[in-house]
């Protein structure tokens, strides 16, 4: 079934997208998605935040005004991949954990790409190449074949059965830039199978040198690659980061970079399941579903109290439309830089199960399927329907309120991006 619902074609998707009040976007898909799933579970991606280059939804060409580059409410990307149509939906006889992470969307600041794992695997992209007046859709060739893809501002990461490929993004034609091998772990090998960034012996980079060795007594399971720094996730649970410590976001204690892996003792004993990095913030979730975060506070990203919020604020309150959220916190503490990981306090939550982090933007997701944002909103990356910034954890209605619930989150830069599925309906 094509991912657009039954009875409905591509204009409907293109004209709602496109509507709009008060000089901003405004999605009226959800009762369209809602009524069209009832009798079949469909996994639906969503995107909201910076569309300054068509990442989330189709810009009209000559639109250049500021507020039609901001998505301020999830809006359904529809078509994520021009050669498969991005069929994401699966009948519920047929459900299985492979069709449902069949398509697998990552984000840099300018650009989106949909990993489509079924059939015949490949990379579609969308967003920015190289001239501000164009907008790239469609097939990477080079990626037919792929298993898995990252993706940043000037080079794409293709993992295929035997090979590693890194090619830089050119809109004469993307170069392979570098290649190494990608074989199967060696039988005598017991360690995890890992997945992008992490390769057998170490990590591929977002910028040359592209492939950097790990330590095999690290036993890396996950990797995190933030702005300038990166976070890593051991098979006993312990987290280690290394690079740029400049606003705190290693999470040692101190603003002191780190050349090496070190690991967080302020965790030590505390067993970890996730972790992620943002801009210059990081983030894990412990076995027990808590969440911790460390790094820089200038928006309130890390869910702490933040002054700079706090100051603004006071001179331009938020309005429905507004750029500023005042926190509810009475107390007159504010946290610029938190440099050792901290437990965030999430409403009425009892586990964390996913996070993921932007520039300046956290996203989490719940054990009951709710998700809930924090930090900079000025392009409507939060979700709130809103250019509204928080400090404090806030729920994305769009979803509960639809009864949908998320399955996975992934942040760009300055968007995010939701999978979401139908909650299951109760038999009458």
């Amino acid at each position: 079934m094509p991912s657009i619902p039954a009875g409905f074609s591509d204009a409907h998707f293109s004209s709602s997208l496109h509507e709009k009040d008060g000089g901003l976007i405004s999605v009226t898909l959800r009762g369209i998605i809602r009524n069209s799933l009832l009798g079949e579970k469909a996994m639906n991606w969503f995107g909201f935040g910076f569309n300054g280059f068509g990442q989330i939804v189709p810009r009209r060409k000559g639109e250049e005004d500021e507020d039609t580059a901001k998505v301020l409410s999830p809006a359904a990307l529809g078509r994520l991949c021009s050669s498969c149509d991005g069929k994401t939906r699966f009948s519920p006889k047929q459900k299985s954990e492979t069709s449902e992470r069949k398509i697998r969307v990552v984000a840099s600041w300018s650009q989106r790409a949909a990993v489509c794992r079924d059939g015949d695997p490949h990379v579609c992209m969308s967003g920015f190449i190289s001239d501000p007046d164009e907008e790239h859709r469609g097939l990477a060739p080079e990626s037919k074949g792929c298993v898995d893809a990252l993706i940043s501002e000037r080079y794409l990461t293709l993992s295929f059965a035997d090979r590693v490929e890194c090619w830089s993004l050119k809109p004469t034609g993307n170069a392979l830039v570098w290649s190494g091998a990608n074989g199967v772990q060696d039988a005598s090998d017991t360690g995890p199978t890992v997945t992008l960034p992490l390769v057998p012996g170490g990590y591929i980079a977002s910028k040359p040198p592209f492939y950097r060795p790990l330590s095999p007594e690290l036993r890396a399971v996950s990797l995190a690659l933030g702005s300038e720094h990166t976070v890593l996730l051991t098979s006993s649970g312990t987290v280690y980061s290394w690079g740029s410590g400049s606003h705190g976001q290693l999470g040692h204690g101190s603003l002191v970079s780190e050349d090496e892996p070190r690991v967080l003792e302020a965790l030590w004993g505390v067993p970890m399941k996730y972790v992620a990095a943002g801009g210059w913030h990081s983030a894990c979730i412990s076995a027990g579903g808590d969440l911790y975060v460390w790094g820089w506070n200038e928006s309130g990203q890390i869910g702490l109290p933040s002054k700079g919020l706090k100051d603004q604020s006071q001179r331009v309150p938020c309005t429905e439309k507004g750029e500023l959220m005042v926190n509810k916190r009475e107390d007159n503490v504010f946290i610029s830089i938190q440099a050792f990981p901290a437990l965030v306090d999430v409403p009425e939550v009892s586990e964390i199960s996913k996070v993921s982090c932007g520039s300046r933007h956290t996203a989490s997701i719940t054990s009951s399927g709710n998700l809930y944002t924090w930090g900079w909103g000025h392009y409507g990356q939060l979700g709130h329907g809103s250019k509204c910034s928080s400090d404090e954890p806030k729920v994305v209605e769009y979803f509960s309120n639809d009864g949908m619930i998320v399955e996975d989150v992934v942040c760009g830069l300055w968007n995010t991006f939701v999978c979401a599925t139908p909650r299951e309906r109760s038999p009458l």
